[in-house]
């Protein structure tokens, strides 16, 4: 029992680990994406320009409430910050969600994307969990190659 409790410990910590480093690749990718510095992000999220670069660099983790926060700024479903870049991977990432319904939500009312988001919520994390599934076997197998 103890050895599925290391074993479970290692691999939350590697899960914790993508997590980190696809959230820093995605801050990183659409503030850029946007034309917005570290400076202008953080401004617009009202937190340090020192603390928007600990994010990038994987060296803090964010609440709810500030990932929700670069959502906004970013102009992106929060779900996206955990998304790996199919350029980057040259992988195919089933999110779960179509563009088509991606760009819906955006020009509905808030209060509508709540109530849907809510709705689709477990298949957004079955989705993360399949991207993050994927992307620690890439990596995996890019360490062994």
């Amino acid at each position: 029992m103890g050895r599925f409790l290391i074993e479970e410990t290692e691999v939350m910590e590697t899960d914790e680990q993508v997590c980190r480093k696809l959230l820093s690749q995605n801050i990183k990718r659409f503030r850029k994406r946007l034309g917005f510095s570290q400076l202008d992000l953080s401004l617009e999220l009202e937190i340090s320009t020192a603390f928007l670069s600990d994010i990038e660099t994987c060296q803090k983790w964010v609440s709810p409430k500030t990932l929700a926060k670069i959502a906004k700024a970013l102009k992106i479903e929060v779900y996206e910050l955990f998304k790996p870049d199919e350029a980057d991977h040259g992988m195919e990432i089933d999110a779960g969600i179509s563009t088509e319904v991606v760009k819906y939500l955006d020009s509905v009312d808030d209060t509508l994307v709540k109530q849907i988001t809510h709705s689709i919520q477990p298949a957004l994390e079955r989705a993360i969990r399949r991207s993050v599934a994927k992307t620690r076997k890439y990596y995996e197998q890019q360490m062994e190659g």
